[in-house]
């Protein structure tokens, strides 16, 4: 397959030059949703060196319409998104190395994944997160991409250390969803698709060593009402910035921003992660709600068990996600109830 990337190297920014520079770089993925989905399928067949994915949840039905590398036996099989996605990414390029890691991860697992790689791409969820990527970001010089979309609206934005506005400058500026999510107004598979356009074009920019040709500009845009707007943000580097400022801080590099307890994106669920790791054995716990009558569900990844109204999802780093409920008070009785 001396081809594969003849087209993409007929591309004079690209080049067989740019290719060789590509296949030697590490990029680290956190989140395996919808621009998760896209961003790694697109960098895999570009011919990128390694993939990192880093994801806490699992496969369902619900995310099909717009998450692209997954099937309905993934969701039938509530397959984690780390794991069907490295599944079906090395059927793709077997040249790529993909690295997958079921995990809802702290700030001490994402400074230690990004350490080796050469770009960080967004595609989460949630606001903390990218904080502590920001702080990630600008602790070891790495770039990374920000990408956010719901409905039919989308944002991005590339984060080059050192040069660039860095999130934390840009926070307080940000345009706001109004704490609109995917789950509460909904989302269509083409703002997914420009956010990626954008992020993915920007990775290839970075891995080919082309930072010239980045725009510097915060995106955003609608695509049902067709706007577009590409704003210059670099008037708002903040030299007192606690991440990027000349005496950074790093303040979300820190134990007391690791969450214990999460609302999940407007999905009736809530995620507890014990305040240490450990290893949960799913055969055993199997076994005993299987004792108890309880509709079970399980892999060698998490088991997901019925209890009357709510529904919980134990994987094997000791975290669980209890549907049914987007009340942590409530969510945490339950599960002292169920695991003391």
């Amino acid at each position: 397959m001396d081809d594969r990337y003849s087209r993409q190297e007929l591309f004079g920014a690209i080049g067989k030059h740019g290719q060789q520079l590509m296949k030697k770089k590490h990029v680290l993925l956190v989140g395996a949703g919808a621009l998760g989905t896209g961003n790694a399928e697109a960098l895999v067949r570009a011919g990128i060196g390694k993939l990192t994915i880093v994801d806490r949840d699992y496969v369902e039905v619900s995310n099909l319409q717009r998450q692209q590398l997954y099937s309905e036996i993934d969701a039938q099989k509530k397959l984690p998104k780390a794991i069907a996605a490295k599944y079906r990414l090395e059927q793709i390029n077997s040249d790529v190395k993909i690295e997958s890691h079921v995990l809802d991860a702290s700030w001490t697992d994402l400074l230690e994944l990004a350490q080796p790689t050469d770009l960080i791409i967004d595609a989460t969820d949630n606001y903390d997160t990218r904080l502590v990527l920001n702080d990630v970001s600008q602790k070891l010089g790495i770039p990374w991409i920000y990408g956010a979309c719901v409905g039919s609206c989308g944002m991005t934005f590339t984060i080059l250390p050192g040069k660039t506005p860095c999130f934390q400058c840009l926070w307080d500026k940000m345009p706001s969803a109004g704490g609109q999510t995917c789950d509460t107004v909904g989302i269509i598979s083409a703002a997914v698709g420009m956010v990626v356009a954008h992020q993915t074009a920007d990775a290839l920019k970075i891995l080919v060593e082309d930072q010239d040709s980045l725009s510097g500009k915060l995106i955003t845009f609608d695509l049902w009402q067709n706007t577009y707007a590409a704003v210059q943000v670099k008037k708002l580097k903040n030299s007192s910035c606690p991440s990027c400022g000349t005496a950074p801080s790093y303040p979300y590099l820190s134990s007391q921003n690791s969450l214990k307890t999460a609302v999940l994106c407007g999905r009736n669920t809530i995620q507890i992660r014990p305040a240490e790791r450990r290893k949960i054995n799913l055969p055993d716990l199997n076994a005993v709600f299987t004792t108890q009558g309880l509709p079970v569900q399980y892999n060698q990844f998490l088991l997901s068990v019925e209890i009357r109204d709510k529904r919980l999802v134990v994987f094997e780093d000791g975290r669980v996600l209890i549907h049914g409920t987007d009340n942590i008070t409530e969510a945490k009785k339950i599960y002292h109830k169920v695991f003391s």
